[in-house]
């Protein structure tokens, strides 16, 4: 095995002629074999030899210089049979080359133009990537002046089928953001979007997060080649006024099955949901909210909110204490409660003077509600003045921003690959 420290380019290797430990030419190197490895650099397992009109595998333990321009083996002429990729093996030139990778970083796709070797204590590995295109001598900065960054800043994604499930048990996707998972879906191929989802897939709660930012069409397009179970199964998880987005987004044919197929309780207020337009307050609002008999403690309201994990963290900024006809008392913040004593009645801590919104009330209105009072969360009343939804401040941003604002700098996608 070569012991050399120096780091190399994929590029300065391939094609290079491949040499016996007598000097004899076997063949030229067609590419590099590498396994992909949870939170390691994908290890060099071996190398695919081109003699003649075949390619032969040739293993790593078995190579004893690797160096630009230079390839040679341990050993002498052996006889050698054809090779046949095994499941989990990443070809670096037939995979990665010329392939797009997501930029972890800056959440982008990018390509990738060259593949750094570095050797490690039990090998080589692959320990960076140049996202940088080659220009035309006096175009632009020379391809040479682009250091390779760290392999670990990218997801990798395209290459061979069969390493596709390696590719999901070493991924990194789950630990961006629910919006920019769904920022990239929403700019991946078919086959991207495969292994996107593939990947949070193992994680319930976080697919269904995922699918609350969709836009409309990308949500749309994906539940079609599922099941009603399996639409279902995901919308049972999202909050109730996405899922009835959700619902109405599909063909009409399919809405009774997929409603048929959620929770009991989840379907009633879906149903009761989809009897608002989308543009009022009924249409913004969620059903989730934390609203307590206004004899309730501080102490009290603080466990309610502890015990609420499956509320989304918007709905819990703003607490609401109730007659006892169950008509809404009054209003506090968390920040109230928890600064109080834990003993002091939320009659005492509650402000009287709520500021309220109808069903029917314009999606304008309602915004500018908010803004012309600050509110993080603005409580939707029956004609009785029963509490029955919330309009957060991210559904009210969503309805008052444009829809293409989250794209407006989609047209600079993958600029990493061009400087």
């Amino acid at each position: 095995m070569n012991v050399a420290t120096q780091t190399l380019s994929l590029s300065t290797v391939l094609r290079r002629p491949v040499t016996d430990s007598d000097g004899h030419r076997t063949g030229t190197l067609a590419d590099v074999i590498v396994r992909l490895r949870k939170d390691n650099y994908p290890l060099v397992t071996g190398l695919v030899v081109a003699i003649g009109g075949s390619r032969t595998f040739i293993p790593a333990s078995d190579l004893a210089v690797l160096a630009p321009e230079r390839v040679e083996l341990g050993h002498g002429p052996a006889d050698v049979g054809e090779f046949k990729r095994r499941e989990g093996e990443v070809l670096l030139s037939e995979d990665v080359l010329g392939h797009r990778l997501i930029d972890l970083s800056r959440v982008t796709f990018v390509k990738a133009y060259d593949v750094q070797l570095s050797p490690v204590l039990d090998g080589w590995a692959a320990t960076g990537l140049d996202v940088h295109r080659r220009r035309w001598l006096g175009l632009g900065p020379r391809h040479a002046a682009h250091a390779p960054r760290d392999w670990m800043d990218f997801e990798p994604l395209i290459g061979h089928a069969e390493s596709a499930r390696v590719r999901q048990a070493t991924g990194r996707i789950p630990e961006l953001k629910p919006a920019q998972i769904a920022d990239i879906i929403e700019e991946a191929t078919e086959h991207e979007q495969d292994e996107l989802l593939a990947q949070v897939h193992a994680d319930p709660e976080l697919e269904a997060d995922v699918f609350e930012e969709l836009d409309e069409d990308s949500q749309s397009e994906l539940f079609k080649d599922r099941s009603d179970a399996e639409v279902a199964e995901v919308l049972a998880r999202m909050q109730t006024d996405d899922a009835a987005d959700a619902i109405m987004d599909l063909p009409q044919e399919r809405r009774s099955s997929v409603l048929e197929r959620l929770p009991d309780a989840q379907r009633a207020d879906v149903y009761r949901l989809l009897g608002y337009h989308d543009l009022t307050a009924g249409g913004l609002m969620g059903t989730d909210f934390i609203a307590l008999p206004a004899t309730s403690t501080a102490a009290e309201a603080l466990a309610a909110v502890r015990g609420a994990g499956d509320i989304q963290p918007q709905a819990l900024v703003t607490l609401y204490s109730l007659n006892p006809d169950g008509t809404l008392e009054g209003v506090l913040s968390l920040a109230q409660a928890v600064q109080a004593d834990p003993a002091e009645r939320l009659s005492e801590l509650a402000d009287p003077d709520v500021v309220l919104a109808s069903p029917a009330d314009d999606v304008v209105d309602v915004t500018t509600r908010m803004a012309d009072f600050n509110l993080l969360a603005l409580p939707v009343v029956d004609d009785e003045r029963r509490i029955i939804g919330v309009v957060t401040v991210d559904d009210a941003l969503e309805a008052a921003i444009p829809e293409d604002w989250s794209r407006r700098e989609s047209n600079h996608r993958e600029t990493g690959s061009e400087g």
